[in-house]
């Protein structure tokens, strides 16, 4: 067995475990011990995702992808929000709000 990829926590290495399954690549995730072990100490580092030595190419394909996809840490988030937007435009919310306004004052004025 081969560690293929260390998580930040064990629901990450679980994450990871489990596309690999999808792949049909066995994986193990360790380190759920260890965790429990540091008492008070943020449990960082421990946990770890292992692969059989003849599918760490593969795996670690897989994990290459998931590491592009996921959001880097300094990247403002408001940049990632900006790039997925999709749906309504502005001028089409401020237009409604306008005609939502003018509808109301028309309502008033009867």
């Amino acid at each position: 067995m081969k560690v293929i990829h260390e998580a930040g926590d064990i629901t990450e290495a679980h994450i990871v475990a489990g596309m690999l399954h999808a792949r049909g690549i066995e994986a193990h995730v360790g380190g759920y011990y260890l965790q429990g072990g540091v008492g008070e100490l943020a449990p960082t580092g421990f946990a770890n995702v292992q692969v059989a030595d003849e599918d760490a190419a593969a795996a670690a394909a897989v994990i290459a992808e998931y590491e592009a996809a996921r959001p880097r840490r300094g990247v403002p988030q408001a940049a990632v929000a900006d790039s997925r937007r999709s749906g309504v435009p502005g001028w089409l919310i401020i237009f409604l709000i306008v005609l939502l306004l003018l509808s109301l004052m028309y309502l008033a004025s009867l």
